[in-house]
């Protein structure tokens, strides 16, 4: 019996704790903050996305904690289950005692109760016994009230009410919360977590045609909820969503076929997207009817249980056409055309390079920021509201132009990402070739500079490029230099010690670049304890204006090759000669054997759509709706119960009401004068 009790005693504690106020208020808490995370934190990314931003320490962290995906983390679904239950034994809790509240007019209540109300009267009625019943019910009936009449010995308790509809906001408004918690259940991960785990469903990797993932990795048709993404190019169509699962995805397919017949984009005069749209043809699977939709942001388009949103905009497979040139030292290729398809694989071998060419983006239209970043300080508003409240800066948006990303993989598998720009970019009044270079989406693009001339062509850089790195015409190239720094006549072995030091500087530099010459300063040219700082100085500073020299030269010999006349040596090539040394240099970093230009492209878009089927929503709007019809009935809706007790020669009126009011009082003077005309009474005596 002790041990039968001390069950019935936990467990009588236990639901006394899931249905207390201050349980829900805790659960509802933490759903707060982990709304709050999932709002700051992007939901869904992928994983080198998180890993850039937070680090290798505390993206794990992170991860482990489920912040990534917050809304379908089975701790953020089981804090929604506690509160579904929580709430509804707090609704079964109170439904007894509300409903008694509700439907009892207190009638029994005692004289000296009556007597201890904060508001209560007493009149002296001039009406006869009988009649005095009846103006009271009469007052009470065109007053709103509802009433009942307890019949005693020295007199009656007439007991009205009003405004117990109030009460009814209490189950609105709870069972609004467990609406609410019950459609976020249905339509998080915890059906499709059911199916993993119930079903034998296993996410498959995405890095495969759709016709090697595996039935495991199929969901059915008839599932019944999921959110999942669609990409189609123009000309394209799909039956099928993709869900991503961990590191994974899951293929589910849908009820009909979509099909874009074109993708339609309108911009501002700055490039930014304005609208898009996408017209969509649907054929449906079961009776091959089709019918054409089209979709924009936020219209979207619901057809048998699933609905389709306009999520954005991605290159469908572009046709991008190149030009390869050699990087490599000494080489003589010509540039080579070649043609990509963005989201293809191109194998380099044929060129002669073990790389495999892998396209992966294209943006003809390029739009970036160019105005001068905010000053330093501010106000305390905006170190906490961020760029947005910072409305003083002016934008200065310029469309670059188009601009791809494409990897080169060697045979270990190591991969490159570059970032290349077709139109070259004016900088301090000179125009450049960029291109992107990085190891990994970690890390940020290094550019590589490339200066263009007069005719904005890149052939001069290439040109002298080719000379600098080709050992066959180090000797001419020195010589040249060397007939053009000494006057005729000079003295021969100063010549002869000046062709030879520009030619080993040559030798110097396409083997290391500047970190060669610098090396050859510190450690060749001079004895460090001899030699002075200032006079290593001066020799490193020697050797850059004899390669700033030959490249003078060899851009000289570019000219003569190409048929056009020799310059006169000037402070207005100064930048030219400068900007085109500075780009050999950042070659060494650029770590690829050749370049490829961008010259002309075939753009293909393609539309990224979302895919829901949301058994839950009807339930969240519902809800949503009780919701707000009960805090309306709540606050507005007030009771007030209001007793008469006739006596011989007293009428006690006593009035509460639910909740304190600055009205109170003034409702309540006004039914006492309101009763005293009906009784025919004095003025009440408090």
């Amino acid at each position: 019996m002790q041990r039968a009790s001390a069950r019935a005693s936990t467990l009588e504690a236990l639901i006394e704790l899931l249905s207390s106020m201050r349980f829900a208020i805790s659960l509802l808490t933490v759903l707060a903050i982990a709304s709050v995370i999932g709002t700051v934190v992007q939901q869904n990314e992928p994983a080198n996305a998180y890993l850039n931003q937070f680090g290798q320490f505390w993206d794990p962290v992170f991860a482990r904690m489920d912040l990534y995906a917050v809304y379908g983390a089975v701790w953020f679904l089981a804090i929604l289950a506690f509160l579904v239950l929580s709430t509804t034994l707090c609704i079964v809790r109170q439904s007894v005692p509300i409903v008694r509240e509700i439907r009892g007019f207190r009638e029994r209540a005692r004289e000296a109760s009556l007597r201890l109300f904060a508001h209560q009267a007493s009149l002296a009625p001039t009406l006869p016994p009988q009649a005095r019943r009846d103006a009271v019910t009469a007052y009470l009936a065109g007053a709103g009230f509802r009433f009942r009449v307890d019949e005693r010995e020295d007199g009656a308790l007439i007991a009205a009410r009003q405004g117990a509809a109030g009460r009814i906001g209490y189950f609105l408004a709870h069972g609004a919360i467990v609406l609410i918690c019950v459609g976020g259940l249905l339509d998080g991960n915890l059906p499709l977590a059911w199916q993993m785990k119930l079903g034998g469903k296993a996410p498959a990797s995405g890095d495969q045609p759709v016709a090697h993932i595996p039935a495991s990795a199929r969901l059915d048709r008839s599932n019944w909820s999921y959110r999942g993404n669609i990409y189609i190019p123009e000309g394209g169509d799909t039956d099928f969503a993709v869900l991503n699962v961990d590191d994974g995805v899951l293929l589910q397919p849908l009820p009909f076929k979509v099909a874009l017949k074109r993708f339609r984009i309108d911009h501002y005069p700055s490039g930014m997207p304005r609208r898009y749209a996408s017209d969509l043809v649907l054929t449906d699977s079961d009776s091959s009817q089709s019918f054409e939709r089209t979709l924009e942001v936020n219209k979207p388009i619901e057809y048998r249980g699933v609905t389709l949103f306009q999520s954005g905009f991605d290159d469908g497979g572009s046709l991008l056409r190149l030009t390869m040139r050699d990087f490599v030292p000494g080489g003589a290729r010509p540039p080579h055309p070649l043609e990509v398809e963005v989201g293809s694989r191109l194998s380099l071998q044929k060129f002669g390079y073990d790389y495999t060419l892998e396209a992966t983006g294209f943006r003809p239209i390029n739009v970036e920021n160019f105005a001068p970043p905010a000053p330093a300080g501010g106000s305390l508003f905006d170190h906490f509201l961020g760029s947005g409240a910072r409305t003083q800066i002016d934008e200065n948006l310029r469309n670059l132009g188009p601009v791809y990303t494409f990897k080169l993989r060697d045979a270990a598998g190591q991969a490159r990402e570059f970032s290349n720009y077709m139109l070259p970019l004016e900088l301090s009044g000179h125009k450049y070739l960029f291109s992107g270079v990085r190891a990994s989406q970690m890390e940020a693009f290094n550019y590589l500079r490339i200066p263009l001339d007069d005719n904005d062509s890149a052939d001069t850089w290439f040109a002298i490029r080719q000379i600098f790195f080709d050992p066959a015409r180090h000797a001419a190239l020195a010589a040249r230099f060397t007939a053009r720094v000494f006057e005729p006549g000079g003295e021969d072995t100063l010549r002869e010690r000046l062709k030879a030091a520009a030619e080993h500087t040559l030798t110097l530099f396409t083997h290391g670049g500047l970190d060669a010459i610098s090396d050859f300063v510190e450690s060749k040219a001079f004895d460090e304890h001899t030699t002075s700082e200032e006079e290593r100085q001066r020799a490193g500073a020697a050797f850059l204006q004899i390669l700033q020299g030959m490249v003078w030269d060899a851009w000289m010999s570019v000219r003569e090759a190409a048929g056009q006349d020799a310059l006169e040596p000037g402070d207005e090539h100064a930048p030219f000669i400068r900007d085109t040394l500075i780009a050999m240099v950042d070659g060494f970093r650029y770590d690829a054997p050749f370049y490829l230009q961008l010259t002309n492209y075939e753009h293909r878009q393609a539309t990224i759509l979302q895919a829901t089927r949301s058994p839950g929503k009807p339930l969240v709007y519902l809800g949503s709706l009780l919701l707000a019809l009960g805090v309306f009935a709540m606050l507005y809706i007030r009771e007030r119960r209001l007793f008469v007790l006739l006596k011989c020669d007293e009428a006690l009126i006593a009035m509460s009401s639910n909740r304190k009011a600055i009205d109170v009082e003034e409702t309540f003077a006004h039914h006492c004068d309101g009763l005293a005309i009906a009784l025919g009474a004095v003025a009440p005596r408090n």
